[in-house]
């Protein structure tokens, strides 16, 4: 079968410390993160199997933190992209970590999403890494939290990354009527698919393929439903993916997340974003840059 997973091991520290997550500058101690190396080397263990059931996969690493300053999620990305029946593997970094060991991976199935934070990283630095994946070709996009107090850094960035990569935009909604229609129309001139993202889409009862061909799975093997709906479908290791997949509706009220709403096939947005929908590249080759 084809399918997504997400994967999200025992890491929870960040070397940032943003004030709209709750993750910054926490700091895991060592067992903690002795125990997400090992959860991580049996998920790629995992994967490498599959190729004898005739899976083709598509991995997404979002940890709670930042996975690429620690060497094991530079390795599993090497590795994974280098497997001939994983077709993609994507993570979500801050790009704070060098890109030296990026020269391994297999740029035609290695992706970055990118988050730029203002006030934790120089714009420069951050223009430095963009650059580092652009002259490797290595497909990514770039995205950010639109708080007010970041409009002139995200307008900075935007012009100033190429035309040819894709800044997207989360919208902030711990605050209820945050935007203006002055601030929307300035977000989605940087983002034109910024109120796709504002917008929650009811969901209950409705189809989705997590749980059928896209799996959230811990560390510890457990595979949940989504992020939001905390399901216990099984266990990976245990059941495998033919044991967890069936169809499934949506259990929860409304679905405002990324990872979450484009599994929603009734949003068509594959049509947005094509092949590149994991990575979150919208537009016909967005963000690719190949030299």
């Amino acid at each position: 079968m084809r399918a997504v997973l997400y994967y999200r091991g025992s890491l929870s520290s960040c070397n940032y410390d943003c004030p709209y997550c709750p993750f910054g500058k926490k700091k895991d101690t060592a067992e903690t993160l002795a125990r997400d190396r090992e959860q991580l080397s049996r998920f790629v263990q995992w994967v490498g199997a599959q190729s004898e059931a005739g899976h083709r996969l598509k991995i997404f690493f979002n940890p709670y933190g930042e996975g690429l300053i620690h060497r094991w999620y530079q390795t599993a990305m090497t590795e994974l992209s280098r497997m001939e029946h994983v077709e993609k593997v994507a993570i979500q970094t801050n790009l704070s970590a060098g890109l030296a060991w990026a020269d391994g991976l297999n740029p035609d199935k290695a992706a970055f999403w990118a988050t730029y934070h203002p006030g934790q990283v120089g714009e420069a630095a951050f223009l430095g890494r963009c650059g580092e994946l652009h002259s490797r070709g290595i497909p990514f996009s770039v995205g950010t939290v639109g708080v007010k107090s970041a409009f002139e850094a995200i307008a900075s960035l935007r012009g100033k990354l190429p035309a040819g990569v894709y800044l997207w935009v989360n919208a902030y909604k711990d605050k209820a009527d945050y935007y203006t229609e002055e601030d929307r129309s300035f977000l989605s001139g940087i983002d034109p698919h910024f109120e796709r993202n504002l917008m929650d889409y009811a969901s209950s009862g409705k189809s989705c393929l997590a749980g059928e061909s896209v799996f959230y799975v811990q560390g510890t093997g457990l595979v949940k439903r989504c992020y939001q709906d905390r399901q216990v479908l099984g266990h990976l290791y245990r059941e495998g993916l033919e044991g967890l997949s069936r169809r499934r509706l949506c259990r929860m009220d409304a679905c405002g997340c990324y990872i979450g709403y484009i599994h929603m096939p009734e949003l068509e947005l594959a049509e947005v974003y094509g092949e590149r929908l994991l990575e979150r590249i919208a537009g016909p080759g967005a963000g690719i840059a190949r030299t």
